[in-house]
């Protein structure tokens, strides 16, 4: 067995020569020195610092060398990367304040320049109007009720004295939910709201219901299959068609301006008895017109109908008729926006168009 080779010289080791390795260096500080921006200097720092480059190599060849000789080959390899490391980290410096000097330049901000901003949305009107008249019945001491859009037959006909053979109740005039016999329909009205709050309230009640409403009407300037309603209840001791009046009133003025006159006109609702029609005075032409296209010259404008709760409604939510009376009242919410706003078209309202909920701002 031959003894160890003491006179081994690391030298002979191509990638640890020192010429080879001067070499190495020199080409990776002139890499670096050339490279003209970030990019081309981490493409210089790969070739000149990455697994296949000299350096690199040089230094994996000296774990293959007797322990005598390791100690001078990697102080030698580690000079020379030591020295392309200084250089690429100076050479990186100098490329980032070049780069953020011209960013400061290229993407300079001009603050006093007017912005083109991007449109902003609108609240739709009829949410404003909704929003006006629940502000207009809470100041009044009133609540806001709310109830389900899918209603049962007997929240929607039954308790409120429409009978299985009303007109109503016809497949023309109501959505009616598949199976047909599930006893399910898209409210035609709010008013399944009021007998629920009857049920379920204390009283005395004093209530006003907004919420939207389906009817299978074909959609045209003044009809649509969904619109919305606004429907006001009080049931309390003693109430009569004077506080029926005197709330309407001040509903009447706080919506299209004071001292508004209002009449009733007798009518005839399944849940009201006596009904009756609300109408005020034009508030354009004050009767003073015969050719005013908002009352049509009559001097009068329909808003909607009224009267007090029939004793079969009471008696059907448990409230005691001989006790309690109460009124109703119930009016399109669309309507008070068509005739506020001289809208003429109510496809406007349901077409989307930003353009049209944007002319009336953020209250109406």
């Amino acid at each position: 067995m031959s003894g160890p080779n003491k006179t081994y010289d690391p030298v002979e080791v191509s990638a640890l020569d020192p010429i080879a390795l001067a070499q190495a260096v020199a080409e990776a500080l002139a890499a670096f020195a050339a490279a003209d921006s970030l990019d081309s200097l981490k493409a210089a720092r790969l070739a000149h610092q990455g697994d296949s480059s000299a350096l690199s190599q040089a230094n994996r060849e000296i774990g293959a060398l007797p322990p005598t000789a390791k100690a001078e080959a990697g102080k030698r390899v580690g000079m020379a990367r030591g020295q392309v490391a200084k250089a690429l980290a100076t050479r990186q410096s100098e490329l980032e304040v070049e780069r953020d000097a011209r960013l400061l330049v290229e993407e300079a901000v001009d603050v006093t320049a007017p912005a083109a901003r991007r449109p902003v949305g609108a609240r739709h009107p009829l949410e404003l109007i909704s929003e006006r008249i629940g502000d207009i019945f809470v100041a009044m001491g009133w609540e806001i009720a709310e109830g389900p859009e899918l209603e049962s037959e007997w929240f929607n006909f039954d308790a409120l004295n429409l009978g299985a053979d009303h007109p109503a109740r016809q497949m023309q005039d109501t959505f009616f939910v598949d199976p047909p016999d599930a006893g399910l329909v898209l409210r035609t009205h709010t008013s399944p709201v009021q007998v629920r709050s009857m049920l379920e309230r204390d009283l005395p009640l004093y209530i006003v219901c907004p919420g939207k409403v389906f009817r299978t009407d074909e959609l045209d300037a003044t009809h649509s299959a969904v619109f919305h309603q606004v429907e006001g209840l009080a049931v309390a001791e003693g109430l009569t068609m004077a506080h029926l009046r005197g709330t309407l009133d001040h509903f009447v003025e706080a919506l299209f301006g004071a001292g508004l006159e209002t009449r009733l006109r007798p009518s005839y609702f399944p849940f009201t008895e006596p009904s009756a029609e609300l109408d005020f005075r034009c508030f354009v032409c004050g009767g003073s017109d015969d050719h005013c296209r908002t009352c049509g010259g009559t001097g009068w404008i329909e808003w909607g109908g009224c009267g007090m709760v029939n004793r079969h409604v009471l008696t059907a939510c448990g409230i005691d008729p001989d006790r309690y009376t109460g009124f109703a009242f119930g009016m399109g919410i669309e309507r008070a926006l068509m005739l506020r706003h001289g809208v003429k078209d109510m496809r406007e309202m349901v077409e989307g168009d930003v353009r049209f909920s944007t002319q009336f701002g953020m209250e109406i």
